[in-house]
């Protein structure tokens, strides 16, 4: 049988990142903290947490479809290969569609560029009872920006407090805001590399150019730390994911997710309507 429970704390309070200062060579990118079994347990445990996260999901969906203001977003951030879209096809994919909205920024266009590195966030916020998830985020303007020196330090460095200040406006609004790292070591993105050049079905998954950001990745690293550091807030927290081991990074965001869904605690909107005139309305046709 699975071991799908996390301990009593909740796996949140495991994963989160502390407030102050954070050394990522410290995290063991192939722990499975709040988890005791197998592989083979841990892809059963999340195909079980199915049916309660697509509840509570369905909760928050009716919730906002009946002046409920409040939402979810999940935000993905790592390394290439740690794995962003396989959270989102097997956690995400336990849910319902239309209560989901996955937007995956790419490298902005001349248009965006002009109004500003936020304004295409605010588009894909989530609307009223929707979780929102973004493959990559807001926080590619202080990680690639800043380690391809694509704007000079005195930008990238304001931009962490319009971060916070951002995402302090989203927490008053009512989002709930989710930040995983999925983090993975050098070796293990150079294997999953290697493997999309050893099989001709995943050549289409690979890109060149993760060759030359994979030779930056001290640098990257730099800018992860401060990301995390300086963006670590109590309403808007960050989450080290272990991303060595597909499967418990599936699980564990899943879960996570299920805890916040549990914590808001959606409950299905009452009836506006006459319940039992009705049912007798309905009886005589």
């Amino acid at each position: 049988m699975a071991k799908k429970k996390a301990k009593a704390a909740g796996l949140r309070d495991q994963l989160r990142v502390p407030l102050g200062e954070i050394d990522l060579t410290t995290y063991d990118t192939r722990s499975t903290a709040g988890f005791d079994g197998s592989k083979d347990d841990g892809k059963v445990a999340l195909g079980n947490l199915g049916a309660e996260v697509s509840d509570w999901q369905e909760r928050l969906f009716a919730e906002g479809r009946s002046g409920g203001e409040r939402s979810i977003l999940l935000v993905l951030q790592g390394m290439d290969t740690s794995g962003k879209g396989g959270v989102i096809r097997h956690g995400a994919g336990l849910m319902d569609p239309q209560g989901l909205k996955i937007t995956s920024f790419k490298a902005p266009t001349p248009a965006e560029k002009r109004r500003g590195f936020l304004w295409r966030i605010r588009q894909a916020v989530p609307g009223h009872g929707m979780i929102g998830i973004f493959d990559r985020s807001h926080y590619e303007d202080v990680l690639i920006a800043r380690v391809r020196e694509l704007v000079t330090p005195n930008v990238w460095n304001r931009r962490y407090d319009q971060i916070n200040e951002f995402e302090a406006e989203l927490t008053a609004s009512g989002v709930t805001i989710v930040k995983c790292y999925l983090h993975i070591s050098p070796e293990e993105q150079k294997t999953r590399l290697e493997a999309r050049l050893d099989d001709p079905t995943k050549h289409w998954k690979y890109n060149p150019g993760d060759v030359d950001e994979r030779m930056l990745w001290p640098d990257y690293m730099d800018a992860y730390h401060a990301a995390i550091e300086r963006c670590n807030t109590d309403e808007a927290p960050w989450y080290v994911i272990p991303s060595d081991r597909k499967w418990y990074r599936n699980w564990a965001v899943t879960t996570i997710l299920l805890e916040t869904l549990k914590d808001l605690n959606p409950d299905w909107p009452t009836a506006d309507f006459d319940v039992a005139k009705e049912k007798k309305r309905l009886a005589a046709t």
